[in-house]
C-alpha cells in the first residue's frame, strides 16, 4: 500500500499526477456529496480519510479517529474503504448492489479496488456513504 506523508488533502492531490488526481477529486466529491453531518475529512492513515472527530468518540482503540471512509491512489489502482459495510458485515448486500450495475467488484472486506473512474458505480457507493449517520455508526462500531 502508497501512504502518503501530506499533511492535507490538498497537499496530498497535489502529490497526485493530475490524470490521477483527477480519479480522486470525482470519488472525493460523491462523498462529500453525501456525506452525512458530523464527519470531518482529513489525512487519515496516509490517505484521504473521512471520520468521526475525537471529540464526539475519544474512546477509540488506538487514540486515532474512528476511520468510516478512505480513499487513496496506489501504485496501480484505487482503493475505497468503506467502513460502514464492514462493521455491519454487509458486503454480500453492497457486492450485490455494485454488480447488479454491471461493472466487475474487486473488494476486500471493506476495501473497493479499481482503476479507473468507469469501474466504479458512483450512485453505490454515494449511497452507502450516505446510509449511516455519525451516531449510528459508531452505534454499529460497538456492536462489532
Amino acid at each position: 500500500m502508497v501512504s502518503s506523508q501530506a499533511a492535507t488533502v490538498d497537499e496530498y492531490l497535489s502529490e497526485l499526477p493530475e490524470e490521477r488526481a483527477e480519479v480522486v477529486r470525482a470519488i472525493r466529491r460523491v462523498v462529500l456529496d453525501r456525506l452525512p453531518p458530523g464527519y470531518e475529512e482529513g489525512m487519515l492513515y496516509g490517505m484521504i480519510g473521512y471520520y468521526v472527530p475525537l471529540e464526539r468518540f475519544p474512546d477509540t482503540y488506538n487514540g486515532q479517529p474512528l476511520s468510516y471512509v478512505g480513499l487513496a491512489a496506489q501504485k496501480r489502482n484505487y482503493s475505497l474503504y468503506l467502513m460502514g459495510v464492514y462493521c455491519e458485515e454487509r458486503q454480500d448486500e453492497f457486492a450485490e448492489q455494485w454488480r447488479a450495475t454491471g461493472k466487475r467488484l474487486d473488494m476486500g472486506k471493506s476495501c473497493v479496488r479499481f482503476r479507473k473512474l468507469d469501474d466504479v458505480p458512483v450512485d453505490v457507493v454515494g449511497d452507502w456513504v450516505a446510509r449511516y449517520p455519525v451516531d449510528d455508526f459508531v452505534a454499529a462500531h460497538h456492536r462489532t
